[in-house]
C-alpha cells in the first residue's frame, strides 16, 4: 500500500498539528555541520592561534551555530605548532571526531604536514596558513584558502617600495621556516623586477630571545622589510628601536608583523611602520563593522587577519552549505561547493577564488599612526582583485620552482 503525503498531511492538520510545527523537524532532522578549527595556544605563535579561534566563534555566534538551516558542531584543537602535532590532530578531527571541514591550521609547516592527509580523507580545509605550491604547484581539490599565500600581500610591498616609495636597496628579515621564506621572496621578486635590489637577507630562528645581532647586520640600505609573526614582532621592533635604526632605516613589514591585533603590544616603535595586508580593521563594510564591534564586546581586542582569516572562514562555510542546499555536507561535495562560492560582503572585502582555490581579492597597505593616543594602522592605498600570481603569466609563473629561501635567487647580496 503507498501512502501518499497529502493524505498524511491531511490528517494530520485534522487532528489539530499546525504546518509550522510540521516543518519544523525537517530542519532539525538535517545533518549538523561539524566544523573542526586547527589554531595554536602554546608558544611563538599562539597569540595569533587563540585569535584564529576568537575569529571563528565570533560569526558561529552571530548565525546562533546555525549555518544555512543546520545546526553547528565546533571543536577545537590545539596543534603545539609543529607539524607532528598537526597531523595528529587533523588525524583526530577527522577519523575521531568526523568533522565535516576542518579551519586552519595557522603555519605554512603545518599545512604541508597535513595537505596529503586531507586529500587521501576527502576532508575539506579551509586554510589560513599560506604554503604557497597547496594551491599552485601541488594543488590540493580538498584545500581552499580565504586569506593569502604567504607571497600575495609582499608582492603588492615590492611593487609600493619600488615604485611609489623609489626605494632601491632593501635587507629582508624574518624567521628560518617556509613562511619566511616565501614572503621574502615574493617581495625580492616584484621589487627587483622594478629596479630595487635587496643586499641582505637575515633569518634568525623562529625562537630567537635577542635580535641584536641581526639588527646590528643592517646598514647602507633604503628600507627593512620584515616578516616576523606571533609575538615575534613585537621583541623585534622593540630591539630595532633600541638600536637606533628606527630613524635611519624606514621598517616596511608583512600583514603578521603589524597585524592589527598586536597593536595593543606595541608602542612609539610601531609608529611609521609600512605593512601590507589582505584585512585592515578600518575596512568599512557592514560585515567588517559588525565583526569589530563583536570582537572589541567580547575579548576587548581590535580584530586582525588570524581573527578575519577564520571569520571569512566561517563565510564560506555557510555560502558552500547554502549551495548545497538539502543534500548533506559530505566531503568531496563540499570541497566542491567552496571552490564554486563568492562572497560578496566579508571584513575584508569581496573573495572570489581561482581555479587552485586560492583567494582573489584587495590587499591594504597601511601607515601605523597615533590616534586619540591609540595605535591605527591607517590605509593608504588599496590594490583590488590581488591574484596570488601577481600581475605574472600564470604557466611562466608555476613553470619556475616554489619561493623559497634560494629562489629566486639572491643577485645582490653584498
Amino acid at each position: 500500500m503507498t501512502t501518499h503525503r497529502r493524505t498524511v498531511l491531511k490528517g494530520l492538520l485534522g487532528a489539530g498539528v499546525s504546518a509550522v510545527a510540521l516543518k519544523a523537524p525537517t530542519v532539525l532532522a538535517q545533518t549538523p555541520v561539524k566544523i573542526g578549527l586547527l589554531t595554536v595556544k602554546t608558544g611563538p605563535l599562539a597569540q595569533g592561534g587563540i585569535q584564529m579561534e576568537q575569529g571563528i566563534v565570533t560569526f558561529l555566534k552571530e548565525k546562533n551555530y546555525t549555518l544555512a538551516g543546520r545546526k553547528v558542531d565546533f571543536i577545537s584543537a590545539d596543534t603545539g605548532g609543529n607539524p607532528a602535532g598537526a597531523k595528529t590532530k587533523a588525524q583526530e578531527l577527522i577519523e575521531r571526531d568526523k568533522v565535516h571541514v576542518i579551519l586552519g591550521p595557522l603555519a605554512a609547516f603545518e599545512l604541508l604536514a597535513i595537505t596529503d592527509y586531507v586529500r587521501d580523507h576527502q576532508t575539506p580545509l579551509i586554510s589560513l596558513a599560506a604554503a604557497e605550491d597547496v594551491t599552485q604547484r601541488k594543488a590540493n581539490p580538498f584545500v581552499i584558502r580565504p586569506s593569502a599565500t604567504s607571497a600575495q600581500c609582499c608582492h603588492v610591498m615590492g611593487d609600493y617600495a619600488a615604485k611609489e616609495l623609489k626605494y632601491k636597496r632593501a635587507a629582508t628579515i624574518s624567521e628560518d621556516f617556509a613562511f619566511g621564506y616565501e614572503q621574502m621572496a615574493g617581495f625580492q621578486r616584484v621589487f627587483e623586477d622594478n629596479g630595487g635590489r635587496v643586499v641582505k637577507k637575515l633569518w634568525p630562528p623562529l625562537v630567537t630571545p635577542d635580535y641584536t645581532p641581526y639588527i646590528a647586520q643592517i646598514g647602507n640600505v633604503d628600507c627593512v622589510f620584515n616578516g616576523f609573526a606571533g609575538s615575534n614582532p613585537v621583541k623585534f621592533m622593540r630591539a630595532y628601536a633600541d638600536l637606533g635604526l628606527k630613524g635611519r632605516i624606514p621598517l616596511l613589514a608583512g600583514w603578521t608583523a603589524m597585524d592589527d591585533a598586536l597593536l595593543r603590544s606595541l608602542g612609539d616603535e610601531a609608529v611609521g611602520v609600512i605593512s601590507v595586508a589582505f584585512y585592515s580593521a578600518d575596512y568599512g563594510s557592514e560585515s567588517n563593522k559588525r565583526f569589530v564591534a563583536a570582537m572589541q564586546k567580547d575579548y576587548g581586542v581590535l580584530p586582525g587577519g588570524y581573527s578575519a582569516g577564520m571569520y571569512v572562514a566561517g563565510q564560506c562555510v555557510e555560502a558552500a552549505v547554502q549551495k548545497l542546499g538539502d543534500a548533506g555536507p559530505d566531503g568531496k561535495t563540499l570541497a566542491e561547493a567552496l571552490h564554486q562560492i563568492s562572497v560578496a560582503d566579508t571584513p575584508r572585502g569581496p573573495v572570489k577564488f581561482d581555479k587552485y582555490g586560492n583567494v582573489v581579492g584587495d590587499v591594504f597597505v597601511r601607515r601605523c599612526e597615533r590616534k586619540g593616543g591609540q595605535l591605527v594602522n591607517t590605509v593608504i592605498k588599496t590594490y583590488s582583485n590581488v591574484s596570488q600570481f601577481w600581475t605574472y603569466d600564470e604557466k611562466e609563473f608555476l613553470a619556475n620552482p616554489v619561493y623559497s629561501r634560494d629562489y629566486p635567487p639572491a643577485k645582490y647580496i653584498e
